[in-house]
């Protein structure tokens, strides 16, 4: 990859090795203030219609109970926007003053009507003064001048209603809804998805109006970090005030998925100190989305700043573009290779094949094969247990050196080595071993490292900065021209699965994200516990998440994504159930990306990354779609997922799904 030096015009964040949060203007909505020296804000979105407003108000106060500090709500059209203040009315009635943030697509009128009302506006700049054709347009200079006076013709009354009546604003730009415009000049990209903001901005501006907060939001977590990170950067070089950001990942999906993929992209970012409030878009009742939010901010709340880290002062990493760190070929790690899942099994004490089930390997023992599923892992890690029986091909075991020394098999057995052992120059495996090192320590290695060792170095932390820890030890090794894989591993005291998928997501994704990382593993090291039973479980959540962590980073697609909006009042059909049945009837499609989309807001735009799409396009009709490509018109939702499936196997990425008991 390109080397480049982390100089004033790549700054993005105060520190890469302390936590530093970003110093941003307040901003004051309602009775809570975001940025400045303020917490995190909590924020969740109503999925109930809102001319529904007994519903609307009842589901504000489950999500305000579960923790929401902050919540928006669709305003489609001026009915919507005019209904706000019922549902206003009849919260603070029932004792709740929590802010309202009027959400805003294509009606500039509906927003000044609910800038009066509520205490915030969230606008989109793809579509709030633009309708999208997909249209490729030229435009010169003065053409494209002409329409940016246009736009700010259309957007200057609401910013003089919102400076009126003291109502914030939200820029919030999503990456598969810019307009035709920007996508003509800047492409569909990170910059792209700045500019479209900045315009809006400038507008403001100039118009001495402050009170904004502002997001570059996006279902591929790579562009959504770095537009966020690049919006940073050019504010500074712009002379523009240091706005306060919301933080999201559109169409994460649910459960499992849901949480990780969001936690790839928002943890990142949390990291460098970025964000002043988040929002984690689930496809399930609001009120377990606030919930998520804290655990992911509460990280961050009592963390001291000075990591005892050595600063990086070159940092040799593009952020504002994905490249993957050059690595040299050592088996099946590094080189063109995807990252590899390694499973730390040390603990469990695996004794019979069905043990294997919690790694994605089954044994039929009626057949007398092994099968393996989408989340098989590439290698388990025992330790100093060696598994008694012989294992299937393709999975690979790593034992600690002394206990790969006492084995009659060394050839198909891999050892894993420590810092003495490496000085020592031991009697290595001819083709892989592994080097389990601390970050810490990662300086003191360097000298006996050399790329042509059959090695890979697993790099771990004790520090309670993580992922910058692990961070640094890479750049050391770039640094020094090492080129040897490394594999990230990350440990955590709590048995909580929710922890274990957002820390995870965040430690191991935000170093994917920018390329560093060969693979990973989650210790078992750090946990107590009781029963082989309770380990078994333990071993499958760790092994479930390390493959959701490398999709939702886009370094290794193994089973379907589902990219699903989170349900809002302008949704056309149950999105939890189409989307459980969605899944139900492709989840073994490995690789493919489905968008399911509540409406024509949140598609065919948003699901720019899917390649295939189901759109709400009006009460009971659904549109499908090939890419951006639309196949199919008002479908009605009773056959639409069959007509989807249809569309999939006509397109010739359609396998049946294999039945066998082994799940």
């Amino acid at each position: 990859m390109e080397l480049k030096t982390f100089t004033e015009n790549q700054q993005y964040c105060n520190s890469l090795t302390n936590y530093s949060r970003r110093k941003t203007i307040p901003v004051r909505i309602g009775d809570i203030t975001i940025g400045g020296d303020n917490p995190i804000v909590v924020q969740s979105m109503t999925t109930v219609d809102t001319m529904d407003t007994q519903g609307s108000i009842e589901q504000c106060i489950r999500m305000i109970d579960s923790g929401c500090e902050l919540v928006r709500i669709t305003a489609p059209s001026i009915k919507e926007a005019e209904n706000l203040q019922a549902i206003k009315d009849g919260l603070r009635k029932r004792g709740y003053n929590t802010p309202l943030v009027a959400d805003i697509h294509f009606t500039p009128n509906a927003a000044e009507v609910a800038a009066k009302i509520v205490e915030k506006v969230r606008v989109n700049p793809g579509n709030y003064a633009d309708k999208k054709k997909f249209e490729v347009l030229e435009y010169t200079d003065a053409s494209y001048q002409a329409e940016l006076e246009r736009i700010r013709e259309r957007f200057l009354p609401l910013v003089n209603i919102c400076k009126t009546h003291g109502t914030a604003m939200r820029i919030g730009t999503n990456h598969g809804s810019l307009s035709d415009r920007i996508m003509s000049r800047y492409g569909d990209t990170p910059l792209g998805m700045v500019e479209s903001a900045l315009e809006f901005l400038r507008i403001c501006e100039a118009e001495n109006y402050h009170d904004i907060v502002i997001s570059m939001k996006s279902s591929n977590t790579q562009v959504m970090v770095q537009a966020y990170r690049l919006l940073v950067n050019k504010l500074e070089e712009g002379g523009f005030k240091p706005y306060p950001l919301h933080l999201g990942v559109t169409e994460a999906g649910d459960g499992e998925d849901g949480r990780v993929k969001s936690a790839v992209g928002i943890g990142a970012l949390l990291e460098d100190g970025l964000g002043d409030t988040v929002r984690v878009s689930l496809t399930e009742d609001p009120e377990f989305e606030s919930p998520v939010v804290k655990t992911l901010i509460n990280r961050y709340a009592n963390r001291p700043e000075a990591s005892g880290i050595k600063p990086i002062s070159n940092y040799p990493i593009d952020p504002f573009a994905y490249n993957k760190r050059t690595a040299v070929e050592v088996a099946n790690f590094g080189g063109g290779n995807v990252p590899r899942v390694i499973t730390d099994i040390s603990t469990v004490g695996i004794t019979v094949p069905k043990d294997l089930k919690c790694v994605g390997h089954f044994y039929l023992p009626e057949l007398d094969k092994w099968k393996m599923n989408d989340q098989g892992c590439d290698y388990i890690f025992s330790d100093k247990s060696p598994v008694p029986f012989m294992l299937p091909n393709g999975l690979k075991e790593i034992l600690a050196y002394d206990t790969w020394g006492n084995q009659e098999d060394q050839k198909n057995k891999l050892p894993a080595i420590d810092l003495d052992h490496l000085k020592e120059k031991v009697k290595l495996h001819e083709t892989l071993n592994f080097l389990l090192v601390s970050s810490e320590n990662i300086e003191e290695a360097i000298p006996y490292l050399n790329n042509e060792l059959p090695l890979i170095i697993v790099l771990f932390s004790n520090c309670e900065h993580q992922m910058q820890a692990i961070r640094r030890a890479i750049v050391s090794l770039i640094d020094a021209e090492i080129n040897l894989p490394v594999v990230p591993k990350v440990s955590y005291s709590e048995k909580d699965a929710e922890k274990t998928m957002l820390f995870s997501a965040t430690d191991v994704g935000g170093l994917l994200i920018d390329g560093l990382g060969d693979g990973m593993v989650i210790g078992l090291d750090q946990l107590q516990l009781r029963d082989k039973e309770e380990k078994l479980a333990q071993v499958k959540l760790h092994n479930s998440v390390s493959f959701g962590v490398l999709q939702a980073a886009r370094t290794r697609m193994s089973k379907t994504e589902y990219i699903s909006c989170p349900s809002c009042g302008r949704t056309l059909f149950d999105l939890q159930e189409t989307t459980a049945l969605i899944r139900k009837r492709t989840d073994h499609l490995k690789g493919v990306k489905i968008g399911i989309m509540g409406c024509i807001v949140n598609g065919p735009g948003e699901m720019a990354d899917a390649d295939y799409g189901y759109v709400g396009s009006g009460k009971g009709k659904i549109t499908l779609y090939k890419g951006k490509e639309v196949m199919k018109r008002s479908v009605p939702s009773e056959n639409a997922v069959d007509e989807l499936i249809d569309i999939i196997k006509e397109d010739g990425q359609w396998i049946e799904p294999e039945t066998t008991d082994h799940e």
